[in-house]
C-alpha cells in the first residue's frame, strides 16, 4: 500500500481547432500527469490541470518529497500535509499540484482492492453519465452549425460561451435556443459582467430560458451573486468561485448559487470534490463538473465522480471533442451524449507510455492571452 516511486511529467495534446472564451483563445490543453508504483507493485496514474508554472513546481518540490513512503489510501492524509508544509497560505497554487498525487493514489487504491473507483465511494448509483455539447466562439453561424452537430450525437444538454461583449451576449443565446430547440442552455460569462451589466444582460437573456448563467460576476463576488439570486429569477450556477470545498462551503452560506460546478483538480484531489459536493447536497443544490480539456485519467475520474455522487445530476461539461490526441488509445467512449460507467479496478484506464512520450513538453504554455492580438489581455470585470 505504501508509495515507493513517484515520477511525472507534463504533456501537451493539441486541440482540432483554436477555441475561443472571453479570456482569451486556446490551442491545447497542458496536463502533469503523476505515475507511482507501491511496495507491493501496484500502479496508479493520476492527471492534473496544468496551467501555470506553479503546478510542476509545488509538485516536485513539495507533493512529491511529501507523498514518498504515505499508503495510497491516506489522501486526506496527503492534502492537509501540503497545506500544512505552509500552502494553507497559497491554497491556489498547491491544489493542482496534490491532485495529481491524490488520483494515482486512487487509482493504485482500487487495483489493490479490486474495485472501481465508484465503488469505493459508496457504490454505483447512476450507470451512465450525460455530458453536454460544449461550444467556443463568437460567431453565430460557427455556434449554429456546431450545437447542430452535437445534438445530433446525441447531446441533450448544451454549454455555450458567452461573455465577449454585451451584444454578442444576446446574439448567441438566441442562435443557441434555435439550434436546440427545447434542449438544456447552459451560459458561461467566465465573470465578464460588472454587477449593472449582470442585471441587464439576465433580464434579457431570460426570454432564451437558460438553465443557469454560469459565473456572471467575478469569482469572489459572492454577495452579487446572491443579490442577482434575489433580483430576478434566472438561475446563477457558480464555477470560478467555488474551487476549494472552503469556497464551496462560502458559496453556500452566501446564498449564492442555484448550481455548483465543481473541479477535482482545483479542490485538491477527488476526496475533496466528493465533500464539497455533500455540503451542497445538504442544501439541496445540484452540481456539475467544470472541463479544462481532461485526458483519459481525468475524463474517466469525472465519470467514476458522478457514477457514485447522488446530487452530481448536472450533464458534466467535456471538451473530449476538442482533443486532437489522448495518451491512452482506448479512452472512455462518448455514446449518443452520454459515457459509460468504468467496471475494472481503480480508474479503469490503460495509459499508453508511448504517447505521453509523444505529448511530452518541458514548459507550461498560457492559456489566457490570444496570440493573434498580442497587446490584449483578459480583465474582469470585462464590460
Amino acid at each position: 500500500m505504501r508509495i515507493r516511486r513517484i515520477d511525472h511529467r507534463v504533456v501537451r495534446v493539441p486541440f482540432s481547432e483554436t477555441i475561443h472564451w472571453g479570456s482569451g483563445a486556446r490551442v491545447g490543453t497542458t496536463r502533469l500527469l503523476c505515475r507511482i508504483e507501491t511496495e507491493s507493485g501496484a500502479v496508479g496514474w493520476g492527471e492534473t490541470q496544468c496551467l501555470i508554472d506553479a503546478v510542476p513546481a509545488v509538485f516536485a518540490g513539495a507533493v512529491a518529497p511529501i507523498g514518498m513512503g504515505y499508503a495510497v489510501s491516506d489522501v486526506e492524509r496527503l492534502h492537509r500535509h501540503v497545506m500544512g508544509a505552509g500552502y494553507y497560505h497559497h491554497k491556489r497554487a498547491a491544489v493542482m499540484a496534490i491532485a495529481a498525487l491524490e488520483m494515482a493514489m486512487w487509482d493504485a487504491f482500487g487495483k489493490i482492492a479490486g474495485q472501481p473507483l465508484w465503488a469505493l465511494w459508496g457504490g454505483l448509483w447512476r450507470e451512465s453519465v450525460a455530458a453536454a455539447g460544449y461550444t467556443f466562439t463568437r460567431d453565430p453561424a460557427t455556434l449554429r452549425a456546431r450545437l447542430a452537430a452535437f445534438r445530433d450525437l446525441g447531446h441533450t444538454a448544451f454549454k455555450v460561451k458567452i461573455g465577449f461583449d454585451a451584444a454578442s451576449d444576446i446574439a448567441l443565446a438566441e442562435e443557441a435556443r434555435h439550434a436546440i430547440g427545447d434542449g438544456e442552455l447552459r451560459l458561461d460569462v467566465n465573470g465578464a459582467w460588472t454587477p449593472g451589466t449582470a442585471r441587464r444582460q439576465l433580464g434579457k437573456l431570460r426570454q432564451f430560458d437558460p438553465a443557469y448563467v454560469e459565473q456572471p460576476l467575478e469569482m469572489d463576488d459572492l454577495a452579487g451573486a446572491a443579490a442577482l439570486r434575489r433580483a430576478q429569477s434566472v438561475p446563477i450556477a457558480i464555477d470560478e468561485g467555488a474551487y476549494t470545498m472552503n469556497d464551496v462551503g462560502n458559496v453556500i452560506q452566501a446564498e449564492a448559487a442555484d448550481y455548483v460546478l465543481l473541479d477535482p483538480h482545483q479542490a485538491g484531489g477527488l476526496w475533496q470534490a466528493i465533500k464539497a459536493a455533500a455540503i451542497c447536497e445538504a442544501r439541496g443544490i445540484p452540481v456539475g463538473l467544470h472541463s479544462a480539456a481532461e485526458l483519459a485519467l481525468s475524463q474517466a475520474a469525472y465519470v467514476h465522480l458522478a457514477a457514485a455522487v447522488p446530487n452530481l445530476t448536472l450533464a458534466i461539461d467535456t471538451e473530449r471533442g476538442y482533443l486532437g490526441g489522448d495518451i491512452s488509445n482506448d479512452p472512455l467512449p462518448l455514446v449518443d451524449g452520454a459515457f459509460g460507467v468504468p467496471t475494472q479496478p481503480g480508474l479503469g484506464v490503460d495509459v499508453s507510455e508511448e504517447l505521453v512520450e509523444t505529448f511530452a513538453v518541458g514548459a507550461v504554455a498560457g492559456a489566457y492571452l490570444d496570440a493573434d492580438r498580442p497587446d490584449w489581455f483578459p480583465v474582469k470585470p470585462a464590460y
